[in-house]
C-alpha cells in the first residue's frame, strides 16, 4: 500500500499497513520466541475499501504444527483494529522463509535466546 493509498485508507477509518504490521507484533510462533513481524513472515498486507485485509504470510517451515494456531492468532489481533470487517491470512511457500528475512530487532531477540543468527 502506497502512501496516497494509506492516506485514504485513514480517511475511510480504516487501519494503514503499518497498523496491521503493528498489530501482528503480538502473533509469535510459539516455537520461535519472536513475532511474525519481526521474524518477516508477512510477505503482504492489502486492505480493501470494505475494511477486508488479506495477509500473506509464511512459515518458518512447510508442514509447522503450529499454522492453525498462527492463523487464529493474526486473524484475532488485525480483527480488533477499528474498521476491520473480515481478515483472511494465505500461506504461501514461494519464496520459502530464510533467517535473512527477519528484522534486525527479530535477529537481535533470536540471539537473546542462544540462536545464532
Amino acid at each position: 500500500m502506497n502512501e496516497t493509498n494509506t492516506t485514504a485508507a485513514q480517511a475511510a477509518g480504516l487501519p494503514s499497513e503499518a497498523q496491521v504490521l503493528e498489530a501482528l507484533k503480538v502473533v509469535k510462533d510459539p516455537e520461535i520466541p519472536v513475532n511474525v513481524v519481526d521474524l518477516g513472515l508477512i510477505y503482504g498486507v492489502d486492505i480493501t475499501p470494505q475494511g477486508v485485509v488479506d495477509i500473506t504470510m509464511t512459515l518458518t517451515s512447510v508442514g509447522c504444527p503450529v499454522q492453525d494456531l498462527i492463523r487464529a492468532d493474526a486473524e484475532m489481533a488485525v480483527g480488533r483494529l477499528d474498521g476491520v470487517s473480515e481478515v483472511n491470512v494465505e500461506f504461501v511457500w514461494t519464496p520459502p522463509w530464510t533467517p535473512d528475512k527477519m528484522t534486525e530487532d527479530g535477529k537481535r531477540q533470536m540471539r537473546m535466546f542462544g540462536f545464532n543468527v
